[in-house]
């Protein structure tokens, strides 16, 4: 069964069930399917065929759910792109893809305008909410008759991933490998009828996505939140009776810190899941204080694996426990091993090395990028996770660094050579580095090292990278050298470079 397949299967089952709960918005699940449906005619009248993408660039909406199950409906596949890129990486992302078709929010409409004159392949500019402009508005484009289609492809998602050489990648998701993640959360996080999940975090974030997919899986209520606001998610909870939420460790922190997140009722939360970067014992502690009744439990997980492969169940939430620094242990179906990352061979449990999965989640590759998915993979279909842990003797992992030399900010991820490539373009740049150093608030951020050639300072480099890539990835501080340490073969010895402000830390990612 694909995934439109079950949406039929709910408006049958349950028409007049809540779906989506969006703002004063409330949505059956029959009214649901007929949006899909409209939708997936838009596209058909817009020339999208079978196995084409379609880029959306939006906060989290109705129509983003409708975009999603709508292409798919017709073979055709969501490209979700972070809001909070910029311009030229938004146009990289849309050419990549090869997008007949691209969504944008009202809010987004600056970024629009500054890249639709260079869209390659893009025929068909549409706009969320409002009018006025000279595009298409997206509730006229989907106001017509639809005929019932079902013509599911293979491929249901494809999210970009940071880029290990400079430009993001598009992972392949499909609907198995959805399939195979969402069926085993019912039981792990004891889903029930009367269960309200609430999709908190970016739609273009795997989370954001894979909830939406679960409530729908499940035939539950969905609470979509347009933006990670501490204050609007607890309201949202009080006022929908929400059971389940995932969360980062940076949201996690700032509702402890808002007067009004405290004086919010909470008490209909039942599990609260977290992950996408490292967690605190103080933001952790803080929140079990915080949420007395309600059970924890974190997952680890990638893009590429359709997001959790872990998940360190409630059991294990016990502050004086000793395995609250666990990833947990490997959910259903997912086989994990340490491996030494130059040989490929297992090392023995508490050894730490790099962590690599095997299972049906594993994305499918890299759009366009054979060798890149060649290189992320292992014979007997393991998938290299990039990451550095190792596994106790009772199968408990724990995240100890990255292979990688990805940046995990506020759950963010941010690889340093799309960084380093920006901050070389700037003429008095004879050379330079980017590390992640430990940050309080985010766990970590970009620290620049750079060798100069001309006068420039701090504030400039910062603002030239600022206005070339996402805010989240650019540096919030920079550091003069005369020289970045380099290896024979003039690979970059970042790992000297990190030590002097990860060797007072206990692991080295926060």
């Amino acid at each position: 069964m694909d995934l439109t397949g079950i949406l039929r299967n709910r408006a049958a089952e349950k028409p007049d069930a809540t779906a989506f709960l969006y703002g004063g918005l409330r949505v059956t699940y029959a009214e649901f399917d007929r949006r899909v449906d409209q939708v997936a005619a838009a596209l058909r009248v817009s020339g999208v065929r079978p196995g084409d993408r379609v880029a959306v660039l939006d906060k989290n909406s109705l129509a983003y759910v409708e975009l999603l199950f709508g292409a798919a409906r017709i073979g055709a596949v969501q490209v979700p792109i972070n809001y909070r890129l910029a311009a030229d990486e938004v146009a990289y992302i849309v050419d990549d893809a090869k997008a007949p078709v691209l969504v944008v929010g009202q809010e987004f409409l600056p970024v629009l305008d500054a890249v639709a004159d260079r869209l390659e392949h893009t025929e068909h500019l549409i706009v969320v909410g409002g009018t006025g402009h000279r595009h298409v508005d997206y509730d006229a484009w989907t106001d017509r008759d639809a005929k019932r289609v079902d013509e599911p492809g293979q491929v249901f998602v494809q999210p970009y991933s940071s880029g290990t050489t400079g430009r993001p990648k598009g992972v392949v998701l499909t609907h198995e490998n959805f399939l195979t993640a969402v069926p085993m959360t019912e039981a792990l996080w004891d889903l029930r009828s009367e269960s309200v999940l609430m999709v908190a975090m970016p739609m273009y974030h795997i989370a954001g996505c894979i909830l939406a997919v679960i409530a729908v899986y499940d035939g539950i209520p969905c609470v979509l939140v347009r933006e990670p606001d501490p204050v609007g998610i607890a309201r949202g909870i009080e006022a929908h009776r929400v059971t389940h939420i995932f969360l980062v460790p940076v949201i996690m922190l700032f509702m402890q810190q808002i007067p009004q997140v405290r004086d919010a009722d909470l008490t209909s939360l039942r599990l609260l899941i977290y992950g996408a970067s490292p967690i605190s014992d103080e933001v952790l502690h803080g929140a079990m204080r915080m949420l007395p009744d309600c059970e924890f439990m974190q997952v680890y997980g990638l893009t590429e694996t359709t997001g959790a492969i872990t998940h360190l169940p409630p059991a294990d939430h016990v502050p004086d426990g000793g395995r609250l620094r666990s990833a947990g242990v490997a959910n259903p179906g997912t086989e994990l091993k340490i491996i030494d990352p130059a040989t490929s061979e297992p090392v023995p449990a508490g050894q730490v090395g790099e962590i690599v999965c095997r299972s049906a989640q594993n994305m499918s590759g890299y759009w366009s990028l054979d060798q890149a998915t060649r290189d992320a993979t292992l014979p007997g279909g393991w998938l290299r996770t990039g990451d550095a842990g190792y596994l106790d003797e009772d199968g408990y992992l724990y995240i100890h660094d990255r292979v990688k030399d990805m940046i995990i900010s506020g759950g963010e991820n941010i690889y340093p050579a799309e960084v380093e490539n920006v901050l070389m373009s700037h003429p008095a740049v004879a050379d330079c580095a980017v590390i992640g150093v430990p940050d309080a608030k985010w766990g970590e951020t970009p620290k620049a090292i750079v060798v100069r050639e001309g006068e420039v300072g701090d504030r400039e480099l910062i603002d030239h990278c600022r206005a070339r890539l996402a805010h989240f990835k650019c540096p919030t501080s920079v550091e003069w050298t005369d020289a970045i340490p380099r290896n024979p073969t003039g690979k970059v010895l970042k790992r000297d470079l990190r030590r002097p402000y990860w060797e007072h830390e206990s692991r080295s990612v926060r």
